[in-house]
């Protein structure tokens, strides 16, 4: 089967990424086929097109997409059950996502939410596990009524964050820029600009003491702050500032690491359940043709986009 696919051909950045055509092998046992019908534009991606194996290159790009089932292997069923051809699915982690098919394994490949567009669905599964990896590293929730702090609440895991948080009835103090406050309340949480005094806004707003700090903006302020916040360190999680992490002793987290991928990948199915009932959903920015990926890739670069970018292959 010939598909066209997104790749890296180098490391000189968005003017090494290339469409490709390749064949791709059908399924054998325990994979499946999926025709793709959106991918998610994540700011990881663009790495590949920055730094990698040389031995590796032409290296595909994209973790995860919706689509439909178009090929099931001998004996195979997928993660969530079943699998017939036709079916809506979405999987994470894949591996070369901007594409118009993948092969992939079906224990990665789950029944697409209930009522979720695709472009919606292509987004979901990486915020949304590393939302709820990070509150787990924390222990978020094992007290009702806790107050924690999310920095960089208005992206797209923090999005996550704020609406996991409010199911578990966990106030959420979320710092963001002037164009995240909208989005931070419409989730419960309390807004708060970052910036020189954040710490003071932060303690000034607090309807009591904060439990726990999580970090997705990485900048130093934001880790100091939550120094200042939380005395137990084993209660604050970065995903954005290893280094930080390393030299202050709190927690880190990264989908490459053995512990966080196997939390991530075991809550996958609770992250779609969730989806299918309206309790987590993606806010969206907008969407491309698949063939106008490099102009997707540039806006998620620049930051600040204002929701989850996905590209659209039109099938």
């Amino acid at each position: 089967m010939q598909i066209k696919r997104g790749v890296a051909q180098g490391f000189s950045g968005l003017d090494d990424f290339a469409f490709v055509e390749s064949e791709l092998a059908e399924p054998g046992r325990g994979e499946v086929t999926i025709t793709i019908t959106a991918a998610g534009v994540k700011p990881s991606d663009l790495k590949h097109t920055l730094r990698g194996d040389p031995a590796k290159l032409p290296t595909p790009i994209g973790y995860e997409v919706a689509g439909r089932l178009s090929a099931v292997g001998p004996d195979t069923t997928i993660a969530s059950g079943g699998g017939a051809i036709g079916d809506r699915v979405v999987a994470f982690r894949v591996y070369g996502g901007y594409a118009t098919a993948v092969t992939e394994p079906a224990a990665d490949v789950f029944a697409a939410p209930d009522g979720m567009p695709d472009e919606q669905a292509a987004n979901l599964l990486l915020a949304g596990t590393t939302a709820a990896d990070m509150l787990h590293r924390v222990h978020a929730g094992t007290l009702g009524g806790e107050v924690i702090v999310v920095h960089g609440a208005s992206g797209a895991v923090g999005a996550a964050v704020l609406q996991l948080a409010r199911l578990r009835g966990i106030t959420v103090i979320g710092t963001c820029g002037q164009h995240g406050d909208e989005l931070v309340r419409s989730f419960g949480g309390i807004p708060v600009r970052y910036g020189n005094g954040v710490l003071e806004r932060i303690r000034a707003v607090a309807p009591g003491p904060v439990a726990a700090v999580l970090d997705l903006a990485g900048t130093d302020e934001a880790v100091d702050a939550a120094l200042q916040l939380v005395t137990d360190r084993s209660r604050i999680v970065t995903a954005a500032a290893p280094a930080r992490a390393a030299a202050d002793g709190f927690v880190a987290v990264a989908g490459t690491s053995p512990d966080s991928a196997g939390y991530r990948d075991s809550v996958r199915s609770e992250i779609i359940k969730l989806a299918s009932s309206g309790d987590l959903v993606v806010p969206m920015a907008g969407s491309y043709p698949l063939a106008e990926a490099v102009t997707a890739l540039r806006r998620v670069s620049a930051g600040h986009a204002g929701g989850k970018i996905a590209l659209l292959t039109g099938q």
